[in-house]
């Protein structure tokens, strides 16, 4: 249906729509202006300048000191349910998500029992999920040693893309694969045009690096050097060229490849990366000793390494911000010793991406329609998830209320976050998230009104 039509029906009929969203900042796809949005079935079907009083059942207005997001698209979450459902889980991760404005999440195949390597481990999975999605829910599969016969079948049940190792994962039912490994299952994801996401660090790198154990953080900073995800990542870069199959870069922390990776998209190599919070806010040269809620791998790296990696986003090498929301109990995290070498290596982020984002793009004069771009348009892409990911005539009703000019103290134990440890306990952001909507529906947190999504659904 075109604005038009839409606008037509929805003035000659009282309730034509089931809500409508009236606001002076509204951010779709031409900009931030003053519109009003029609919605039924759960779809977009009109967006009118504002004053053309579309009606609905329900109207929902715009504060004046509020922006109209589309809600955010998460490609990198470990949700952990089942299996470690103590670490975080599907109730706890959607909540959290919703209250940070991310209304689509795509869940890591490991760190739950089973991972996501077969069609039985999917299927576990999506029972666990089904009652307790309060915002949407995708998978990713697991490409292992010796489960390439799983991978055609995962990929027709609807995964979005196939995630594997270079370097021991972290839990022992998810083992990593060797290169030439990772090369043969590119090769099988070509043929039905999958893609293959990739933890690159290289296994040989890391174990001739200095030890980690201790409490310095520049010990661990010297376990996880540059040179091991730089070796990785021209390796994935290489494999993807020779087969032609699409690869994708998870959590990018070391600018040096980012060159290697410009002149690998310039000559036509079907890569995509992405960085997350943590590498665009946190410095390594302010992380205490001690202080593992800041241990994550790749790791948190230097002053300068930082400036280039928002360079490389304003440039468009990197292409979008996801949170890789690793969470574990906090004994896990070793607090007490503060040992960086036997502390679980991630950060619990999912529900403070937008508002840490959104702090450090205004201290550098980047609008907040960029940074929507890097965390909702461009994550939505890299899934296919064509329906969502901006404010569009068509597209899903997905939404996030955010106020840009309101500030907060993180504070841990008001975090829907299952496990209260963050390393950014006590620090002050710009930028709130008031509400969100996930098929033009008002999360309540007390009922879940998510789906499961599946690749290729409409």
């Amino acid at each position: 249906m075109s604005t038009e039509a839409a606008s037509r029906v929805g003035k000659n009929a009282t309730t034509h729509f089931d809500l409508v969203l009236r606001g002076q900042r509204v951010l779709t796809t031409a900009g931030i202006s003053a519109r009003e949005v029609g919605v039924k079935d759960g779809k977009i079907v009109a967006i009118e300048p504002l004053g053309n009083n579309l009606d609905a059942a329900r109207i929902v207005e715009i504060g004046a000191d509020e922006v109209l997001i589309p809600g955010l698209v998460d490609t990198h979450v470990h949700v952990n349910e089942p299996g470690r459902t103590e670490w975080e889980g599907f109730e706890s991760a959607t909540k959290a998500a919703a209250a940070g404005g991310v209304t689509t999440i795509i869940d890591m195949p490991l760190n739950s029992i089973p991972p996501t390597v077969n069609l039985d481990a999917l299927e576990i999975k999506r029972a666990a999920a089904s009652t307790k999605a309060f915002v949407n829910i995708g998978f990713w599969g697991g490409a292992i040693p010796g489960n390439k016969k799983d991978l055609r079948t995962l990929h027709d049940a609807g995964v979005f893309g196939f995630k594997c190792f270079l370097l021991h994962s972290g839990v022992d039912e998810f083992p990593s694969l060797s290169v030439e490994e990772m090369e043969e299952d590119m090769v099988e994801l070509q043929r039905f045009d999958s893609l293959m996401i990739v933890h690159a660090e290289d296994s040989q790198a890391v174990e001739r690096a200095p030890a980690a154990q201790g409490d310095q953080y520049k010990r661990f900073l010297k376990s996880r050097p540059r040179g091991a995800e730089n070796v990785a990542i021209a390796q994935v870069i290489e494999r993807a060229r020779w087969t032609g199959a699409r690869a994708h870069i998870l959590h990018l922390s070391s600018s040096d490849a980012l060159a290697m990776i410009k002149t690998a998209k310039a000559e036509g190599v079907k890569i995509t990366v992405e960085t997350c919070p943590h590498y665009l806010t946190l410095l390594a040269e302010e992380i205490p000793n001690g202080a593992t809620a800041f241990k994550c791998c790749p790791p948190i790296r230097e002053a300068s390494n930082r400036e280039l990696l928002w360079k490389g986003l304003e440039e468009g090498v990197i292409d979008c911000i996801v949170s890789d929301h690793s969470p574990s109990t906090i004994d896990l995290k070793d607090v007490d010793n503060g040992d960086f070498g036997v502390a679980w290596g991630g950060v619990a982020s999912l529900q403070l991406g937008l508002p840490l984002i959104w702090s450090e793009a205004k201290q550098r004069g980047i609008g907040l329609e960029q940074v929507i771009d890097w965390m909702s348009s461009r994550p939505g892409g890299l899934a296919g998830l064509t329906n969502k990911g901006a404010i569009a005539l068509g597209n899903d009703a997905d939404f996030a209320v955010f106020a840009p000019e309101d500030s907060f103290v993180v504070d841990v134990t008001t975090l829907h976050h299952k496990n209260p440890i963050s390393p950014y306990q006590g620090k002050r952001l710009e930028g709130v998230v008031r509400s969100a909507i996930v098929g033009g529906t008002e999360v309540d947190f007390r009922t879940p009104q998510g789906k499961l999504l599946r690749r290729g659904e409409a």
